[in-house]
């Protein structure tokens, strides 16, 4: 993980200031999309690549201590041994950036990772996920309770709220209270973007997270209506980049929702390449929210080695 972002004073003439000009952000987000991307071998390393940056997560209601045991086999060993032997990546020690479950689901997933002999981080979301609407004080319980059951990552939603009648104040003190709630443990903060109604709202929430110690910003919950877009995430990063020249501290972007493809997966690959530069491209710095994302990349895979797809049983969770 990328050193601890201590945050910075709240800065409401910046915040104020700020204005995104929504075509100039439309017209990249087309040029995005619209590059080709690598194939053959290159790809098959840049899909190894974006393995290496999944937060391989489930969310559900029906969550049970051995799904999330299979989540943590699957996040240990993602691809086939076989696969990554034919393509000699077999000692490279490929896992997933961590696993992301509920609180109630933490001490699992702690558990199954001491039985693996394994310190994969896992993340839990918290401060009443993912609506926010919960009472503070239980929200900021909500992070000290997963932290002491051994999550080393939290997933904070901001109070949307806040953002949306510009209380830009307030937001920040929230986030500092959930920034030391979290200790030691890194800080991912969740602008749930399909829900701030404008670009420049979404920039100006990215800021505030950041000034207020977030590790890492991240689009969605993955239960909106609307989640990680290509537009939304070129607004982000550019908040990124703008509090790295700012003030010297690299701040982590994580997509979440419902990003489900290898193509896309390489496509957000090449976006932080461009707009942040190599750096961005661990899993230090980028993550990828994913539950179903990785049964695809398997697949594309085990194309690249055998010349054939294959059918999602013979590639099983774990």
């Amino acid at each position: 993980m990328s050193a601890r972002n201590p945050g910075t004073e709240l800065d409401l003439e910046w915040v104020s200031r700020v204005r995104v000009n929504t075509q100039a952000v439309l017209k990249r987000a087309q040029q995005v999309q619209g590059r080709k991307v690598v194939k053959k071998q290159w790809q098959a390393a840049w899909l190894l690549r974006a393995v290496t940056c999944i937060d391989l997560t489930t969310l559900a209601g029906d969550d049970t201590p051995s799904n999330v045991h299979r989540l943590c086999m699957k996040a240990l060993q993602p691809v086939r041994h076989d696969l990554l032997k034919s393509m000699d990546m077999h000692e490279k020690g490929i896992t997933t950036a961590a696993v992301c479950v509920y609180p109630s689901r933490v001490a699992d997933a702690v558990k199954s990772m001491k039985v693996a002999n394994s310190s994969l981080p896992v993340a839990s979301v918290a401060t009443g996920f993912p609506a926010g609407q919960t009472h503070l004080k239980t929200r900021l319980e909500e992070v000290r309770l997963a932290v002491a059951d051994g999550a080393t990552e939290i997933d904070i939603v901001i109070n949307r709220t806040l953002a949306l009648t510009g209380q830009w104040q307030a937001l920040y003190d929230e986030i500092r209270q959930f920034r030391e709630a979290c200790g030691d443990a890194h800080m991912k903060t969740i602008l749930a973007v399909g829900e701030l109604a404008s670009f420049t709202n979404v920039y100006k929430a990215s800021l505030v997270s950041m000034m207020a110690g977030s590790d890492f910003i991240k689009t969605s919950t993955g239960k909106e209506s609307v989640n990680a877009t290509y537009p939304v995430a070129i607004v982000m990063v550019r908040a990124i980049r703008d509090y790295y020249l700012q003030t010297g501290h690299k701040v982590g972007f994580k997509p979440a929702g419902g990003i489900r493809t290898a193509q896309e997966s390489l496509v957000w690959l090449a976006l932080m390449k461009q707009e942040l530069g190599d750096e961005w491209l661990r899993p230090q710095l980028f993550r990828l929210g994913a539950s179903s994302l990785l049964a695809d990349i398997e697949r594309q895979i085990y194309h690249y080695v055998t010349g054939r797809y294959a059918a999602y049983h013979e590639l099983p969770m774990a």
